[in-house]
């Protein structure tokens, strides 16, 4: 008889009739892992088309500004379109260069000041945009586990003082208690894992994106300043 209630014990420890069989708040940290991890998997689909899109439109916009177009004609085609990346970068220091000529600009480094400001504010406007929902991905990867070992820890309890009231320490009335209480450390180590692989990728991701981004606007600023040196010096020698 012994062994045919061990046989039928061994035979429900499932997945789901071990979630079933768990107490309210275990249920409820596993449910909680559950959502973390499938939040954590809709933000690296995310991530990953978004990545892709903004290294192709810097790749397209390099080719573009490279190619021997108009500063000018260039920012006619752009301005009047929603940009993103080096287009952004782009069309603010273009838009603070147009103003700033307009007012009659006449001192060189002010001018130069406005504009890498312009640059610098679009810029952390790009790399916030890159690395937002990181964070979640960060927070599910630190307290994953720990959540999860919270849940162990309260199905562990539950399960001793279940078998204190039944007095019987067999086997078969013992794996199935610590069964559930250790299936919510397995999620939150489901949950974590992914999330931190993720967050270490698509932070490296950023980094780089961000990097490019930084060195084009080095790169536009150095060619505006030459130009406000041509517009500027003869102005300021004829005065």
């Amino acid at each position: 008889m012994e062994q045919v209630g061990l046989a039928a014990a061994t035979t429900d420890v499932t997945l789901w009739s071990l979630f079933m069989e768990a107490g309210f708040v275990v249920k409820l940290v596993m449910l909680g892992l559950i959502g973390a991890s499938i939040w954590t998997w809709a933000i690296v689909v995310d991530k990953t088309l978004k990545f892709g899109k903004v290294r192709r439109q810097l790749d397209a916009f390099e080719q573009v500004f490279w190619s021997g177009q108009s500063l000018e004609e260039l920012y006619r085609t752009l301005s009047d379109r929603t940009t993103s990346g080096m287009g952004a970068i782009f069309v603010s220091a273009m838009r603070e260069w147009k103003k700033s000529f307009e007012r009659g600009a006449r001192s060189p480094i002010g001018l130069q000041m406005r504009i890498d400001r312009a640059m610098d504010v679009t810029l952390a406007r790009e790399a916030e945009a890159l690395e937002s929902r990181l964070g979640s991905l960060a927070t599910i990867g630190s307290a994953g586990p720990f959540v999860g070992l919270f849940g162990t820890v309260v199905g562990i309890m539950t399960s001793f003082q279940a078998i204190a009231g039944s007095k019987s320490t067999n086997l078969a009335v013992v794996a199935p208690g610590i069964a559930e209480a250790l299936l919510a450390t397995a999620i939150g180590l489901l949950a974590a894992i992914p999330a931190v692989i993720a967050y270490n990728k698509f932070s490296a991701d950023a980094g780089k994106l961000t990097g490019r981004m930084e060195g084009f606007a080095d790169e536009f600023s150095a060619i505006l300043s030459r130009q406000i040196d041509e517009k500027l010096q003869p102005r300021q020698a004829a005065q």
